[in-house]
């Protein structure tokens, strides 16, 4: 049965916020907890970050204190939110431990987005990211393994492989690259809407927490991994964000906003299979349905539009529902993983000029192969280990990147290798 959250009544406003009781949940354990429910959870914190900072850039661009004041009362209850989500970490989960949960949900996530998603253009830049997110996991459950002992395979409960794709030094293109043509919301279909504003809260609340993370690591191997790949996700955000309406205003984005955490809500809601988590997914959607009305009845009184203008069909499309993606994942590696970007498009780098930028940066920064930080993790690996760590449920899907006891740092990076 379609679920139109306009149609839905709204909480009163008493309902909205927490008392300190409720604001600070129980976690789960890291151990038995499903990893889709893990990965839930970081979609949802990201979810309710990029709400409460489009809320504050909204709020600096914005004269009118009453509009303020109602944009401020949404962000109150959505940053405690935000708050009570992200502290259903456990408190024993090491940052790389969640990590490897952060890539797992990048890849997973990004390989459902892709199936469904109509459009031809944004549908490149997920496949493209996707094999790039898929071999930081790789990277990081080898430091894992190293460092702490720990099997990354255990974590994701087997329902995504490790093994390398596009070799991360491949991944640093020169900034003129990441941009993308953007995304005309009203014309386009209502999945590819909602794919592009999901992906890009997931990405950069990614890019967030390795950055911030960083400095905080332990042993200067895992800094300067964390530093790498906060690099690559930055570029990811980039792409992401590029593929955004630029034409609609303020008050649209907002609803846009709202609308999208609504869905995502009721998805997590209708999937979950933790009954504790299932319950806060439930309360955390009550209250979404109630910043929607406000979103809504905001958007008509300060920028005369209706709701349906914005939003024509409020009844959601196919819902989000995670599960492994093996297969498509192998077929986008086989096909793809030689692919770097040139301005809006991707191309194979073996069709590039040798005057091309990605050349160009290439040089620039990774001049000397041994320095870079993503290979090095695995090389000091195979040095401890005698080959690099893996979890394939069958052999990797291209030749070249089977041999466990050297890194490939050419593929998709240099011509004809």
């Amino acid at each position: 049965m379609a679920f139109n959250p306009f149609n839905e009544a709204p909480e009163k406003s008493e309902k909205l916020f927490l008392d300190w009781k409720n604001i600070y949940p129980d976690s789960y354990s890291k151990n038995d907890t499903d990893a889709f429910t893990k990965t839930r959870i970081i979609l949802m914190n990201g979810t309710e970050y990029e709400a409460v900072w489009y809320s504050h850039q909204f709020f600096r661009h914005c004269k009118d204190n009453n509009l303020r004041r109602q944009l401020e009362f949404v962000r109150k209850n959505e940053q405690q939110q935000q708050k009570l989500i992200a502290c259903l970490k456990p408190k024993d989960e090491t940052v790389l431990e969640t990590t490897i949960a952060y890539e797992q949900l990048a890849v997973e996530l990004t390989a459902i987005l892709a199936q469904r998603e109509p459009d031809k253009h944004v549908k490149a830049a997920l496949d493209f990211a996707l094999l790039e997110d898929f071999d930081h996991l790789y990277r990081y459950a080898d430091l894992l393994d190293m460092e702490h002992g720990i099997h990354a395979e255990k974590l994701v409960n087997g329902y995504t492989e490790i093994t390398p794709a596009r070799p991360t030094i491949a991944h640093h293109r020169y900034p003129y690259d990441d941009v993308r043509r953007p995304v005309n919301f009203k014309k386009c279909a209502p999945i590819t809407k909602l794919n592009v504003s999901i992906i890009t809260a997931a990405e950069q609340q990614t890019m967030n927490y390795y950055m911030n993370q960083c400095a905080f690591y332990e042993t200067d191997l895992g800094r300067r991994l964390y530093q790498e790949i906060a690099m690559v996700e930055e570029q990811h955000v980039t792409q992401y964000g590029s593929l955004m309406d630029v034409t609609e205003g303020w008050l649209e984005c907002w609803l846009n906003h709202e609308y999208t955490e609504c869905y995502l809500y009721y998805s997590c809601w209708k999937d979950e299979t933790d009954k504790y988590i299932k319950k806060i997914w439930e309360q955390c959607l009550r209250q979404e349905i109630t910043h929607l009305h406000i979103a809504a009845e905001a958007l008509k009184q300060y920028g005369k539009k209706e709701w349906q203008q914005v939003i024509p069909d409020g009844n959601f499309p196919e819902l989000l529902h995670f599960a492994p993606q093996e297969e498509y994942i192998r077929k986008i590696i086989a096909n793809t993983v030689e692919n770097t970007a040139l301005r809006e498009d991707y191309i194979n780098v073996n069709e590039l000029g040798d005057d091309a930028d990605f050349f160009t940066y290439q040089r620039m920064l990774n001049y000397n192969e041994k320095l870079v930080p993503s290979h090095a993790a695995i090389r000091a690996h195979i040095d401890r280990c005698g080959q690099d760590y893996r979890a394939e449920h069958a052999e990797n899907p291209i030749p070249s990147l089977r041999c466990r006891t050297e890194d490939n740092t050419k593929l998709g990076r240099v011509k004809n290798k």
